[in-house]
C-alpha cells in the first residue's frame, strides 16, 4: 500500500503548520534582512555566565539533574518562581501552584489538553499569536474572535461574548501583545478578572514580554486581580534568558494545575532538569535584574529607531507605539495588500510578516508585523529604507 495513503487525524484538517515558518523559507537568501520574526537577539544571552552556572550545577549536583525528576517540577525552582511571580507580577503563588513547562507553549497546550473538546469555544484577541492559534486548532476548538481597539480587547464587548458564547476560555497576552505591541490599560484588566469570575470562564494570561519594558510604568497582572483562581498565569523566560533553555511556567489553581500535570506526564514527563535548574540559580542569585537592564537599553534603541522610520514611511496609514516587547503593528492604506508586496520586498533582501495570519479566517491583507529586536540600528534604518522603497511606488 502507498504510504502517501495514510490517514490522518481529523485534528489536522485545514491546518497547514505555522505562517511565519514558511516565510522563513523565503530568509535563506544571503543578505535578507528580516523583520519576521520573534526571537529576541542572540546579543542579549548571557551564554558565559549561563555556562558558569551549568558547569557549576552538574559539579555539585550532576547525579540528580542528569536523573529523571518529578513532572511537578524542581523543588528549588518552585521555590524562586513563587518569589518572581510575586515580585515582578504582584500575585502570590506558592510551589503548589506553580508547574515549570517546556516553554510557556507547552502551558497552552496543556491547558487546552485540560479544558478543551471538539467544538468547545474559545476567546482570543483579534489579531492574536498565531502559533497559539495553531494549538486551540489543533484540539479542534471553536475560536471567537473579540473586538479590539487601540488599548487592546475591548470588555464591553468581551462581556458580552462571555453571556451569550459561553466560552470554555479566553486566550489574552495584556502587555506589548503579539502581534500588535500594545498594552492593556489598567481598568481592562480589572475588569476581565472580574468578568471570569462572574461568568465562569478561565482567562489564560499569556505574558512573556512583560520584562521588556523600554518606556512607561509597569501595570498589575490581569492574575493580581484574580480572587477565585480564574485565571491561569503563563510565564516564560525565553524572551528574557534564553528560548533554548525552553523553560517556562504556568500558575493555577491546584484543581486545574493537577490536570496539566496529568497532562504534561504523558508529553515530555518533565521540563529538563538542567534548565530548571540553571533558571533557578540565575533567579536565585539576583541576575535577572541587571541583565533586563542591560538587554532593555539596546531593545529601547531598536525600536525607537523603526518607530522614527515608521513615520516617514510611504504608504503606510497607521501605526502602534509600543513601550516595550519585539513588535511594532502597522497598516497599510486600504487599497494595498502586505502579502503581495512582500514577495517584491523579499526580492529586495527585507522581510515583515503580513498581519492576515495573525486574525482568525484571515482578512485585514492591508496589515503587517514588524520585528525590531534582532536587527541592530544600522540594520533597521538600511531595512526600513528598502521597504519604504517598495510601499512608496505601491501608493502611488
Amino acid at each position: 500500500m502507498d504510504i502517501s495513503q495514510i490517514r490522518f487525524a481529523s485534528r489536522y484538517d485545514g491546518i497547514s503548520g505555522s505562517a511565519i515558518r514558511e516565510i522563513f523559507k523565503m530568509l535563506a537568501v544571503p543578505g535578507m534582512i528580516s523583520f519576521a520574526g520573534g526571537n529576541p537577539s542572540p546579543a542579549s544571552f548571557p551564554e558565559q555566565e549561563l555556562a558558569e552556572i551549568a558547569k557549576d550545577q552538574l559539579l555539585k549536583n550532576g547525579k540528580t539533574l542528569l536523573q529523571y525528576g518529578a513532572t511537578e517540577g524542581y523543588g528549588p525552582l518552585l521555590e524562586s518562581l513563587s518569589a518572581y511571580v510575586e515580585e515582578r507580577f504582584g500575585f502570590k503563588a506558592s510551589p503548589k501552584e506553580i508547574l515549570p513547562t517546556t516553554g510557556s507553549t507547552q502551558g497552552m497546550d496543556l491547558l487546552c489538553k485540560a479544558l478543551i473538546d471538539p467544538g468547545d469555544k474559545i476567546v482570543i484577541e483579534n489579531p492574536t499569536f498565531l502559533g497559539n492559534m495553531q494549538c486551540m486548532h489543533l484540539y479542534q476548538a471553536q475560536l471567537i474572535p473579540a473586538p479590539c481597539d487601540e488599548e487592546g480587547i475591548e470588555t464591553d464587548a468581551l462581556e458580552e461574548i462571555f453571556r451569550t458564547e459561553h466560552p470554555r476560555f479566553l486566550y489574552v497576552i495584556p502587555t506589548f501583545q503579539n502581534p500588535t505591541g500594545k498594552t492593556l490599560p489598567l481598568e481592562r484588566r480589572k475588569k476581565i478578572a472580574a468578568l471570569a469570575a462572574e461568568y465562569g470562564v478561565i482567562v489564560a494570561e499569556d505574558d512573556p514580554y512583560r520584562d521588556l519594558r523600554y518606556t512607561g510604568e509597569e501595570l498589575p497582572s490581569i492574575k493580581s486581580f484574580d480572587k477565585e483562581g480564574w485565571v491561569v498565569f503563563l510565564g516564560s523566560f525565553s524572551k528574557v534568558i534564553s528560548p533554548g533553555l525552553r523553560v517556562g511556567f504556568m500558575c493555577a489553581e491546584p484543581g486545574l494545575l493537577r490536570k496539566c500535570t496529568i497532562g504534561k506526564q504523558s508529553t515530555d514527563v518533565h521540563t529538563a532538569l538542567l534548565n530548571q535548574a540553571i533558571v533557578d540559580t540565575y533567579l536565585r542569585e539576583g541576575r535577572l535584574m541587571p541583565h533586563l537592564n542591560e538587554i532593555c537599553k539596546a531593545y529601547g534603541e531598536q525600536c525607537s529607531t523603526m518607530l522614527s522610520l515608521l513615520g516617514g514611511c510611504g504608504g503606510i496609514k497607521s501605526f502602534t507605539k509600543p513601550q516595550g516587547g519585539l513588535f511594532i503593528w502597522a497598516e497599510l492604506q486600504d487599497d494595498m495588500n502586505a502579502l503581495d508586496l512582500l514577495k517584491i520586498c523579499v526580492e529586495n533582501k527585507v522581510a515583515y510578516v503580513p498581519g492576515t495570519h495573525f486574525f482568525e479566517g484571515g482578512g485585514h491583507l492591508n496589515t503587517l508585523r514588524l520585528n525590531f529586536s534582532m536587527s541592530d540600528v544600522g540594520t533597521i534604518k538600511r531595512g526600513m529604507e528598502k521597504i519604504n522603497d517598495v510601499f512608496t511606488k505601491a501608493a502611488k
